[in-house]
């Protein structure tokens, strides 16, 4: 198939001159953007440069840890695949694709089969991956692949939707392929936009990088895509097809501009609450950098988007002439999860914290058959350098209509209420705020008592100290008791702590640290701040 987009797809280009850059130094804030964005750390650097790394880096990929729950036994196969995209195929299996054709399976979202690893030595997507994908590579100027995603269309095929881009250059490539299975071989169709030609200005357009593709209410489809540079951009697709429609140039312009740090677009639609609900990752995704996932929602599927607090996000992008500038985006979108550490509480488990840094490029997917709504993403840790792996936590909407998502990892649980008697006891919250946390935010311990109020401390934390998913010796959250007031009318739960009132459900969850099923909460504060608290385990 031929490239259906030049290298500047606008349908009239003299329009954008304006937007070119000075000859001698080809879109030089957009190279900028990219070398510190990729190359701070020499495991990113790895990384974008030998592909293969991305499963050598977690070491004992593969290996299953099992615990005991609730009498029965529950095992977690793991799997490494950066930037997870998922789709459930016909056949009831779940599959995730990311980066370098990573390619993972599961039927339970628990355990997983890794059947593809990287785009040199072990791509089981694509036979011949390097030769069938030429175009792409070619103009990208790399051997591997970016984060992609796969949508079944009206014929009962599968497409892969695949970027290219090198890194140091603003050169990107979005191709499509198409195969019978969701395991492949796809074969190619070609490459249908491009982005980094001449008139390229990376400040207000978009990197062609990071595809969603999805099917509105009305079975329309539509492709969400961009990354950093001129921000997030969508494009109504042929559902035919499979590529957008003609005379859309780039498309719509949904947030972003001047290099700020937001990517990772994922947009999932709620028959619950009628609500399109755009997922993003903002930060920088090393381990030190502050990935954290945010969401903001909309009644269109292409926009306005506005979060929490109303604010159009539009507006939300860095400020002319900034480069990374975190505090121009930090206020915007509502942010579900950054960096975070249950610590071990002084006298309990012995168990070493769980210590999750920069979270992100999640999918998202909804299950008409149960209601469940399932959060998928990527994970680093602490003390364990750029390793990551995947990491599946169920979500349910609050009172407000907002997504809100389980503080531990997705054990096979139902949601349903607790039982009076059990929801009150010694917890660990986490205040994980709207910043752009460069370090995990850490638990702190608050009382639940049965008269409805909020008692602060009642047991130190531990040090943070611990091996069990990362280490962290990060400082805690703050200083002082957590006080404040409670109630939970069935799973629907509401706390004001500190003065902040939050709405949010309380579940049962599996604590992997503690190796128990615990009460937990997870709920929202008006401004579109998580908070987390588990039960301590154990307690009578």
């Amino acid at each position: 198939m031929k490239n259906h987009s030049p290298a500047h797809p606008f349908p009239n280009p003299s329009n954008h001159s304006n937007l070119s850059t000075p000859a001698s130094v080809p879109c030089p804030s957009f190279g900028q953007a990219l070398f510190h964005r990729f190359f701070p750390l020499l495991g990113l650097l790895i990384l974008l440069t030998f592909p293969f790394a991305a499963g050598a880096w977690a070491s004992g990929e593969g290996a299953e840890g099992e615990v005991e729950a609730a009498g029965a036994e529950v095992k977690w196969k793991e799997a490494s695949v950066h930037d997870p995209s998922v789709i459930r195929a016909a056949d009831g299996v779940f599959y995730i694709y990311g980066s370098h054709m990573a390619a993972a399976r599961s039927d339970d979202l628990i355990s997983w089969e890794t059947i593809s690893r990287n785009a040199n030595t072990g791509c089981r997507l694509v036979e011949n991956v390097q030769e069938e994908m030429k175009e792409a590579l070619a103009y990208a100027k790399t051997t591997t692949f970016w984060a992609p995603d796969v949508q079944q269309l009206k014929d009962g095929r599968y497409y892969l939707y695949y970027c290219a881009c090198e890194g140091s250059s603003p050169l990107s490539a979005l191709g499509l392929a198409v195969s019978d299975r969701p395991e492949g071989p796809f074969r190619d169709l070609g490459v249908f936009l491009t982005s980094g030609g001449p008139g390229y200005d990376a400040t207000v357009l978009p990197n062609a990088v990071d595809p969603c593709v999805f099917f509105d209410r009305e079975g329309k489809l539509w492709m969400v895509y961009g990354s950093y540079s001129g921000g997030i951009y969508i494009l109504e697709m042929n559902d035919e097809t499979g590529l957008p429609l003609e005379g859309q140039g780039y498309g719509k312009r949904l947030l972003g501009k001047n290099h700020a740090r937001i990517e990772a677009p994922y947009i999932l639609y709620s028959p619950d609450t009628e609500f399109y609900y755009l997922f993003l990752s903002f930060g920088g995704l090393n381990a030190a950098d502050g990935y954290n996932i945010r969401v903001c929602r909309s009644k269109n599927p292409d926009g306005p988007y506005v979060d929490a607090l109303g604010q159009d996000m539009i507006d939300c992008g860095g400020a002319p002439g900034t480069f990374f500038h975190d505090p121009d985006y930090e206020p915007y979108g509502v942010k579900l999860l950054g960096g975070y550490c249950f610590d071990s509480l002084a006298g309990g488990s012995a168990a070493a914290p769980v210590v999750y840094r920069s979270p992100g490029h999640n999918s998202a997917f909804h299950d008409p058959e149960t209601g469940r709504y399932s959060l998928i993403f990527h994970t680093r840790f602490a003390g364990r350098g750029e390793n990551h792996r995947v990491r599946v936590h169920q979500m349910m909407m609050n009172a407000e209509g907002w997504p809100v998502v389980f503080p531990w990892r997705y054990a096979g649980e139902s949601p349903e209420a607790v039982p009076e008697a059990e929801r009150a006891g010694l917890y660990q919250v986490i205040l994980h705020g709207r910043d752009i946390n460069l370090t995990e935010h850490r638990s702190r311990v608050v009382t639940l008592l049965p008269d409805g109020t909020i008692a602060g401390g009642g047991m130190e934390a531990g040090d943070g100290t611990g091996t069990s998913e990362g280490t962290g010796t990060g400082e805690g959250t703050g200083t002082g008791d957590l006080t404040g007031t409670w109630s939970c009318d069935g799973m629907s739960f509401r706390c004001e702590l500190d003065g902040i009132a939050y709405t949010g459900v309380l579940v049962r969850a599996y604590d992997n640290q503690a190796k128990a099923w615990v009460p937990c909460f997870t709920a929202l504060d008006a401004s579109g701040a998580a908070l987390w608290g588990s039960r301590a385990a154990g307690e009578p």
